[in-house]
């Protein structure tokens, strides 16, 4: 199943909300918990995206849920958000959600809304009959009190984990107390009479008839019946727990009965927390119910749950179960067990894969930052080489050999092996070099969940998917298995000029080919890509001839650019890229010239041959004495056809990406790759790489979470095509 985390960070700031509208939230998850929950789920054999709850989420979720037709498996969101700003902040994603029409884990914005609001929830309380201390809810420090007694709690009206909880003994202590709640949290001030005794915590999961509690947590005052839990205690410096309680069993069964019945009065979903405490005459008293009970290590849910015999990763994928079964039914439920129940209880490979990608998805993100802060620029020898020998240390640690072929004009080829046979199962294309030099290049950054720098698309980026596919396989202990090879070239800018014999060769000795530049964000698989021949135009005038007066350079290849440009065929796939042109006028009998560089992309070998006769034609009409014209052929790549044999590959794969609920769609892609030099004979397939875009440009991007689909869905593929 697809399951999108959402959460706030911890620092939020103006650029995740239009507009300031109230007070900000104080609440929010550390990023380590947040990952740790999406680790988790991965274990369970989800496909897990983490989102920021703030106004890109529903880009975010549009990208990323599927959108369900008869058959397919709906989506869900594992919500952590508390919300950003303003009152009843926990409703703002569910009321999102369901607008979206995306199941979620947890209550609807109206229980949330009760259970963040104290009084109103103790109103409830006191409607159905449920224990709860008196209290007075007061809007500033000059109000009247009639009837109280001290001690009393001083709490702001809706907020959470303790914040602002201040005990006051005296009318002063009471009043100063509301003067700083009311200021510090813009909200009423909940007082209410304080018991005295002890505190305890049910945790409780499930819905109607199967709500169940988790053992019951005593908060170790340490035998102070004045002590109570403030938010620094619970942050920094947490009380003891005690769990389960050491109680009798009937107290036992009276809290949880009236856990249970509080859950239902508010109208909850899933799973919550409600704190009590007990006076000295044995009186229980409702304090609160928490509607977004905390997954935080050291809070007293997840430690029941432990006590339980719920480990972290368990609890999560159980608070998921729950929330699936109350919208799909246990039906949904036990199809899905049934579906990803691994032979002899071990995990299934694409689970075993995803979890180790998602837990190592920060190493795989400084891999690619180390890899983007080296410059390797075509012609810049030692940056590519320096790139190359960073790169075959992991290779090594991976157990592959190394093979390298020297090149005196670009950096050095290298190919990798783990085996030393003569075929490959496959054999996985990259290269190191990228268009950049040091004035172009762009540094690594994050931003909006993408990942920005110089050659993160076009190159980098697949070499990262690369080397954590295979980490994962081999994580996994199949990688043993496999007859893998790995070709990194480094003249890929300039065609393949040096590479595409050695690749058509080794690829030849390969049951197939996979290419790894960047993906198009609709997931797109290259399944047939054009061809491209350069040109380079320079053009000389004479202005010696005695004939004819020297004509004007500029003007002419002007001309001829606009010529050329004609050639261009949206319904025949011809592109004619004007890539660069230049004229220079010179005094006296200088002559005068100008060069232009052209790129004709073609969809076959013989639109190409027809392209240089219609080139050729161009270039020398006109010319004379007077008027000189040379073309020049540069690089030249073929066309990639789409093939039986790349399309029963497409297949597999599809295959593969549905069952981890990987989008990917066959594309034509209007640029050639490395994989044109393929012979036609082998199965190829493009555009593994991370999906992303602006490739060759300044804002060249990939989508962060894409290095976990892409890497799953390449390991996979790696290993279906050697089985």
């Amino acid at each position: 199943m697809k399951v999108a985390v959402i959460y706030n960070k911890i620092e939020i700031s103006d650029s995740d909300v239009i507009n300031v509208f109230g007070m900000r939230t104080k609440e929010s998850y550390n990023p380590k918990i947040v990952e740790l929950v999406a680790s988790g789920l991965e274990k369970g054999g989800h496909n897990v995206r983490t989102i920021e709850g703030n106004r890109n989420v529903i880009d975010e979720l549009q990208n990323f849920m599927p959108r369900v037709v008869k058959g397919e498996r709906p989506g869900m969101v594992f919500n952590m958000a508390y919300g950003i700003q303003g009152q009843s902040r926990y409703t703002h994603i569910p009321a999102m959600l369901e607008m979206l029409g995306i199941p979620y884990i947890g209550s609807g914005p109206t229980g949330h809304a009760i259970a963040l609001d104290k009084v109103l929830a103790k109103i409830i309380f006191m409607r159905h009959k449920l224990p709860t201390p008196a209290f007075w809810l007061v809007a500033g420090p000059e109000a009247k009190f009639n009837n109280l007694r001290y001690p009393v709690i001083v709490k702001p009206k809706m907020e959470a984990v303790s914040f602002g909880l201040r005990l006051a003994w005296n009318e002063q202590e009471l009043r100063e107390a509301i003067e700083l709640i009311t200021r510090e949290f813009q909200q009423q001030a909940l007082v209410e009479e304080f018991i005295q005794g002890r505190e305890f915590a049910v945790g409780l999961m499930g819905n109607g008839p199967n709500l169940e509690s988790l053992p019951i947590v005593e908060i170790d005052l340490g035998s102070d019946p004045n002590a109570f839990q403030t938010y620094e205690d619970k942050s920094k410096h947490p009380r003891p727990k005690i769990c389960p309680a050491d109680i009798p069993p009937e107290l036992a069964g009276r809290l949880r009965e009236l856990a249970s019945s509080a859950f239902n009065a508010v109208g909850l979903c899933d799973f919550a927390r409600v704190d009590f405490r007990m006076d000295p005459k044995g009186h229980l008293y409702i304090l609160e119910i928490n509607s977004m009970a905390s997954l935080n290590l050291t809070g007293s849910f997840v430690h029941a749950a432990d006590v339980a015999g719920l480990d972290f990763t368990a609890l999560v994928n159980r608070m998921l179960d729950v929330a699936a079964v109350r919208y799909f039914g246990s039906s949904h439920l036990i199809a899905e067990e049934k579906e990803d129940k691994p032979a002899k209880n071990a995990q299934p490979l694409h689970v075993r894969v995803r979890s180790y990608l998602r837990s190592h998805l920060t190493t795989i993100v400084d891999s690619l930052e180390h890899m983007v802060g080296i410059s390797s620029h075509t012609n810049n020898i030692e940056g590519v080489n320096t790139l190359g020998n960073w790169i075959s240390g992991r290779f090594q640690h991976l157990g592959f050999q190394r093979q390298v072929f020297p090149q005196t004009e670009t950096g050095n080829i290298l190919y990798f092996t783990n085996h030393l046979e003569e075929r490959n199962d496959i054999l996985l294309l990259g290269h190191l070099d990228t268009i950049h030099d040091y004035r172009s290049h762009a540094p690594f950054h994050e931003e909006r969940g993408r990942i920005m720098g110089s050659g993160v698309a076009e190159s980098k980026g697949g070499i990262a998917v690369i080397l954590a596919a295979l980490q994962a396989l081999r994580f996994s202990r199949v990688l043993r298995n496999i007859r893998c090879g790995v070709l990194l070239t480094a003249d890929d800018c300039t065609g393949g000029r040096f590479s595409k014999k050695l690749i058509a060769e080794i690829a030849l000795r390969s049951g197939c080919v996979v290419g790894t530049k960047y993906g198009d964000l609709s997931g797109g698989i290259v399944t047939s890509c054009a061809g491209a021949q350069e040109y380079l135009f320079e053009m000389t005038n004479n202005k010696n001839h005695k004939n004819q007066k020297a004509p004007d350079v500029a003007s002419a290849l002007s001309q001829k650019i606009l010529a050329l440009k004609k050639l261009t065929s949206e319904k025949k796939g011809i592109r004619i890229i004007i890539n660069s042109s230049s004229a220079c006028t010179n005094a006296g009998r200088i002559p005068d010239h100008g060069t232009a560089t052209i790129t004709a992309c073609f969809m076959s070998k013989d639109q190409g041959a027809e392209l240089d006769r219609e080139v050729r034609k161009i270039a020398e009409k006109g010319t004379n004495g007077a008027l000189q014209v040379q073309v020049r052929f540069g690089a030249r790549r073929p066309p990639v056809a789409a093939t039986k044999a790349n399309l029963r590959l497409f297949d597999t794969v599809q295959q593969l990406a549905k069952k981890q609920e990987v989008r990917i769609e066959a594309v034509h892609r209007d640029f050639p790759a490395d994989i044109c030099h393929v012979p036609e004979n082998v199965p190829v397939l493009g555009g593994f790489g991370p999906l992303g875009g602006d490739a060759r440009s300044p804002n060249e991007y990939i989508v962060r979470d894409s290095l976990i689909d892409r890497s799953a869905l390449l390991a996979l593929v790696i290993f279906s095509v050697s089985t």
